[in-house]
């Protein structure tokens, strides 16, 4: 009787053990993502926005090499900062698999996987850049090609890089649309007051989800296509940073695994 007792104690002490392990592994993986998807926001600004669409000149290849080659440094670090984006976005793939396996493990893989594939892709396009800078600091020391050549070659390496970006956000879309059907799915689990994510968020993150697809289809589709979706739909991603942060750190696991 002392034996079964002393025993279920034990079991208990596990369980309760194995509980906070899991609800460490939850908030820690809540505090990560929140920070990489943080960080990854300006970097990726500054690199597409303040340099590249800064540099390029749509169409004309002389003054795009030109304002490349007398902003070499500043090029050079927008590549480095979009290669660092392409690390976090894995870092986010793998800290919000810890966060999200508690409502469905084989869900959360495939929401994780789709970033991961994601974020390898974008690499292959960073990497057409890297050629990009490759075929203009060398233009001058090899004479098979011209040098409006080598201005040719170049912007279509531009071209392939935002041609591979934007492909390659199709799966940005699917990796929202499945985390916006966990965020919505936790939702109806009792856990730190207004439970374990808004339902709300997971519509929204969804919604953003879409926007992409639209978007990445759309330039597919249709010579020509400006119109960004995602410029409207983004608010789900915000929102998800401000959870993370705020609410994602207080999730209790015991609740989630009920």
């Amino acid at each position: 009787m002392v034996g079964a007792t002393i025993g279920a104690s034990e079991g208990h002490g596990h369980d309760l053990e194995r509980v906070d392990i899991a609800n460490r592994s939850v908030r820690r993986g809540s505090l990560i993502a929140g920070l990489a998807l943080l960080l990854m926001t300006p970097l990726a600004a500054f690199a597409n926005f303040a340099v590249l669409e800064a540099l390029i000149t749509p169409g004309n290849a002389a003054q795009t090499a030109n304002a490349i080659l007398n902003a070499e440094d500043t090029f050079r670090f927008a590549i480095a900062g979009l290669f660092v984006v392409a690390v976090l976005d894995l870092t986010v793939a793998w800290a919000l698999y810890t966060v999200f396996k508690p409502v469905n493990s084989s869900v959360a893989l495939l929401m994780a996987w789709f970033r991961i594939v994601f974020a390898g892709v974008f690499m292959v396009a960073i990497s057409e850049l890297v050629g990009v800078l490759s075929i203009l600091t060398t233009a001058d020391s090899v004479s098979v090609f011209s040098t409006e050549e080598h201005y040719a070659q170049a912007l279509l390496g531009i071209n392939a890089f935002y041609a591979i970006w934007d492909a390659a956000l199709i799966l940005v879309g699917l990796h929202l649309v499945v985390l916006g059907y966990l965020v919505y799915r936790s939702g109806s689990v009792p856990s730190y007051k207004s439970g374990y994510a808004p339902k709300v968020l997971g519509v929204l993150l969804a919604i953003a989800g879409v926007g992409y697809v639209i978007d990445s289809f759309g330039r597919v589709l249709f010579a020509g296509y400006s119109f960004e979706v995602a410029a409207f739909t983004f608010i789900g991603e915000v929102l998800l940073i401000f959870w993370l942060f705020i609410y994602g750190r207080r999730v209790s696991f015991e609740d989630v695994a009920a």
